[in-house]
C-alpha cells in the first residue's frame, strides 16, 4: 500500500502556507525551503551513538567504500552527510560559508584533506559520493553523543531528530544507560511515534565474549533477549547485531589482505593460535609468518582480532578466492540483516516518514519563532496529524510494541502485519507471496476487513484495543480501495 496522495498534498500545502507567513524571515524561509526539498529527495538516516560505538565504520560498511570518518583540524568531527552524487565532492557549511574542498576517490577511499579547517568554523559537511547504496538513503554520520550526561545526550538527539527521517542508534551494550536518553528525545509532541523510525544496533557484536569465534552467535542470542525487553521495545522498531568492522573490511577487502590471510592459513593451527589471542602477540617480533609488523598492524586495524581469527578459519576451510572471502565476511557480519531492516521498516515507509519529519521541523519552527499569523498553522498541523491514517498506523505499531494496546497474541501479530510492521506492500501486509493474483489479494483483504470489523465491537477487548482495531479496519479499507481502483 502506498502513501495516500492526500498526505503528501496536505504537508506540501502547510509548508507553502508557512513560507508565506515567514516570508520576512530569511532563516525561516531557508529552513522551510529545505524541508520542501527533502520531501522530494531520498530518505535521510542518521547514525548516532556514544564515542567509539562504530558509527563511521558502519557508514563506510553500508556505502561499501571507506568514506568515513571525515576529520577536521586536530581530528575533530562534525555532522557529515553522505549523499548520492555524480562524482566525489565535499562542501563545508558554517559562518561565512559554504566552501568546497577538493575530494577524490582513490583505491575505494574518500581522499579529502580538511585538516586546515578548525571545527569552530564548520557546522556540517556534505559529501557527494557516487554509488547505488546512496540512491534511496542519505546517511548522516554524527559526532559521538556526550556521556554520561543524559540531558546533554537528549539535547544532541533532539537536534539530529529534527533533520533526519530515521535513526540508527548504535550501542555497545544496551544496559549502559543510553536508552533512557533515547526515549526522552523520541518523546516529541509531533507525532508521538519516534520508536517506529528507530533501529537499535548492537554495533560491535564481534567483541561479545572477548571476540571468541562464536561471538556473533552470542550477539544474536543477546539481541533476541533485548527484543523481549519492554524498555528496549519502547525505544525502537527492532534490534540488530552487526560487526561493523568486519562488514567494512569485507566490503573493501584488498588483494594484499587476501594474500596475507592465505599466508597465515598455511601455518599449522598449533603454531599460529597463540599469536591470535591478543594484539600484542599478533605484532610480536616472534611472529611465525613472514609478514612485516606494519602489515600486521594494518590487518589488526582493519579486521580486529575477531576478524583475523575468522578470516584465517574461512581461508582454511573453503574461501580460496578474494571474492568468496569478502562475501563470507560480509554475510557473517550482520550487515545484510541491517540493510533488510532499513528497507523493511524505513524505505518502505519513506513517504510517510519524510512527511512526519517535515511536520516535526514545522512544529519546531512555530515554537522557536512564534508570531500571531502562525497560530492557524498550529491548528492545521494538528488537523493533519489527527486525520492522516499513516500516522495512526505508526502510533499503533508503537502502542502494540510497548503493550499500550493489548491484543491476544494471534490478533496482535496479524495487526502488526496488516498495518505494515513487516513490510508495506500489499503482499507483505496480507501475508502472501508476491506472485499472488489481484483477485486473491482482494479476497484476503475482504476477509481481513470483516474479521477486524467484528473486533471493533468485541466486548472482551479493552476500549483502547477496540480503537486499535478501528485503525486496522481503516487499513483494510485503504487496501481494498487500492485494489479496486488499480
Amino acid at each position: 500500500m502506498t502513501t495516500p496522495v492526500g498526505l503528501d498534498q496536505a504537508v506540501r500545502a502547510i509548508l507553502a502556507e508557512a513560507q508565506e507567513v515567514y516570508r520576512g524571515s530569511a532563516r525561516a524561509s531557508h529552513w522551510l525551503h529545505h524541508q520542501q526539498a527533502r520531501l522530494a529527495g531520498p530518505l535521510t538516516v542518521a547514525v548516532l551513538g556514544a564515542p567509539k560505538s562504530g558509527k563511521s565504520t558502519l557508514v563506510s560498511a553500508y556505502v561499501g567504500e571507506e568514506v568515513a570518518p571525515v576529520e577536521l583540524a586536530d581530528g575533530a568531527q562534525v555532522t557529515t552527510w553522505y549523499q548520492d552524487g555524480p562524482q566525489p565532492r565535499a562542501v563545508l557549511y558554517g559562518p561565512g560559508g559554504p566552501w568546497e574542498a577538493p575530494a577524490a576517490r582513490r583505491d575505494r577511499r574518500l581522499d579529502v584533506d580538511l585538516r586546515p579547517w578548525p571545527a569552530e568554523r564548520v557546522d556540517h559537511i556534505v559529501i557527494d559520493w557516487p554509488g547505488r547504496n546512496l540512491r534511496e538513503v542519505t546517511l548522516i554520520d554524527t559526532p559521538g553523543l556526550p556521556e554520561p550526561d543524559r540531558d546533554a545526550t537528549a539535547v544532541a538527539l533532539e537536534r539530529i531528530v529534527g533533520v533526519a527521517d530515521c535513526l540508527l542508534y548504535l550501542v555497545r551494550d544496551t544496559q549502559a544507560g543510553e536508552l533512557p536518553a533515547l526515549r526522552a528525545a523520541l518523546a516529541r509532541p509531533v507525532p508521538t511515534a519516534g520508536a517506529a523510525s528507530t533501529l537499535l544496533v548492537l554495533s560491535r557484536a564481534d567483541e561479545i565474549g572477548a571476540g571468541r569465534i562464536d561471538a556473533l552467535s552470542s550477539a544474536k542470542q543477546i539481541v533476541r533477549r533485548y527484543r523481549r525487553d519492554e524498555g528496549v521495545r519502547a525505544a525502537c522498531q527492532d534490534v540488530i547485531a552487526v560487526a561493523g568492522l568486519l562488514a567494512e573490511a569485507g566490503r573493501t577487502l584488498r588483494d594484499t589482505e587476501f594474500a596475507a590471510f592465505t599466508a597465515l592459513a598455511t601455518v599449522p593451527r598449533a603454531s599460529l593460535e597463540g599469536f591470535l589471542l591478543s594484539a600484542d602477540r599478533f605484532t610480536s617480533p616472534r611472529f611465525p609468518v613472514a609478514l612485516d609488523v606494519d602489515t600486521r598492524r594494518s590487518l589488526l586495524h582493519r579486521f580486529g582480532m575477531f576478524g583475523l581469527r575468522l578470516g584465517v578459519t574461512l581461508v582454511r576451510q573453503s574461501c580460496h578466492e578474494p571474492v568468496k572471502l569478502a562475501a563470507e565476511l560480509v554475510q557473517r557480519s550482520g550487515l545484510a540483516e541491517l540493510r533488510e531492516s532499513i528497507d523493511e521498516y524505513f524505505v518502505g515507509r519513506r513517504e510517510v516518514l519524510k512527511a512526519r519529519s517535515a511536520l516535526i521541523a514545522l512544529d519546531g519552527l512555530l515554537r522557536a519563532e512564534p508570531m500571531p499569523a502562525a497560530r492557524r498553522l498550529f491548528a492545521e498541523l494538528e488537523r493533519v496529524l489527527a486525520s492522516a491514517h499513516d500516522f495512526r498506523e505508526l502510533r499503533l505499531l508503537s502502542a502494540l510494541r510497548v503493550g499500550q494496546v493489548a491484543l491476544p497474541d494471534e490478533l496482535a501479530t496479524e495487526a502488526r502485519r496488516l498495518i505494515g510492521g513487516v513490510g508495506t506492500s500489499l503482499p507483505d501486509r496480507l501475508g502472501v507471496d508476491y506472485q499472488t493474483s489481484p483477485t486473491e489479494l482482494q479476497q484476503r483483504a475482504f476477509d481481513a476487513l470483516h474479521r477486524w470489523q467484528r473486533e471493533t465491537m468485541n466486548p472482551m477487548l479493552s476500549r483502547t484495543a477496540r480503537r486499535g482495531a478501528e485503525t486496522v479496519v481503516r487499513t483494510c479499507e485503504a487496501m481494498l480501495d487500492q485494489l479496486t481502483s488499480g
